[in-house]
């Protein structure tokens, strides 16, 4: 039982093959460009929105609530990025109920490309916002011991995330392929719905992890802000109460 797109070969020379993995990608990244645009044409500010404007705007304000709600602010300078990796994950998870459809993100490939997005995000994202030194010093904290074992967290947590897509993606198919063996009559509607819910909790739970790990790169930026702020306010609270 294949349970991979990887091994779904439909065209090969030599070493060069054209899997499904990157058939589907390739179609999962038409399909979103294609309906970005289509919406986007007809954009308007009127109430009578149309049902792909209206579609559009309740993800993107749910998107923008929930990185809100991660910490991260301006919530616009993460959107692009956060909302890109959930809609590319749960977009070919929702499809995969459609028959002769395999998710890309069923491929460890696939799934391994996302992590290593987001491995290569945090740190570009806390070097801008503390600075290289800045960025540089938490692995040395609290003593310069814990170098080794912080180094060893980064690319534990980018195989963690990494393994946890595929993982789930792949047990799902491999169950509804057992299931579909059984009894072919009742399952595949009850497998369909079990694996819609699982793509999209998937989908959700990587776009988290993706927004909890940026937060903690740019967090220490975003308390010396804090605590700047509170420190030019206290001059000014202490001058007002001496001139009443």
């Amino acid at each position: 039982m294949e349970i991979t797109p990887d091994a779904f070969i439909y065209w090969q020379h030599g070493f060069v093959k054209l899997n499904s993995t990157i058939v589907m990608t390739w179609l999962n990244m038409l399909l979103l460009v294609g309906f970005s645009i289509f919406v986007t044409i007809g954009l308007t500010s009127s109430k009578n929105l149309g049902r792909g404007q209206n579609l559009m705007e309740v993800v993107v304000s749910n998107i923008r609530n929930q990185i809100g709600d991660m910490g991260l602010k301006p919530v616009d300078e993460f959107l692009p990025f956060i909302g890109t990796l959930f809609l590319f994950i749960l977009v070919p998870n929702i499809l995969a109920v459609v028959p002769g459809y395999r998710a890309p993100t069923g491929s460890l490939s696939t799934a391994a490309a996302l992590a290593i997005c987001v491995f290569v995000a945090v740190p570009a994202w806390g070097v801008r916002r503390r600075g290289l030194l800045g960025y540089l010093k938490q692995y040395i904290q609290p003593t310069p011991f814990m170098l080794p074992f912080n180094i060893m967290g980064e690319i534990s947590r980018t195989l963690a995330l990494a393994v946890r897509l595929f993982g789930n993606i792949m047990s799902g198919a491999m169950i509804a392929g057992i299931l579909l063996s059984i009894a072919p009559l009742f399952f595949p509607v009850l497998m369909n719905i079990l694996g819609l819910i699982t793509g999209v909790i998937q989908a959700y739970i990587f776009a988290v992890l993706a927004a909890v790990y940026l937060a903690a790169a740019a967090r220490l930026q975003q308390e010396k802000e804090g605590n700047t702020d509170q420190s030019e306010k206290q001059p000014r609270d202490k001058g007002g109460i001496s001139h009443g």
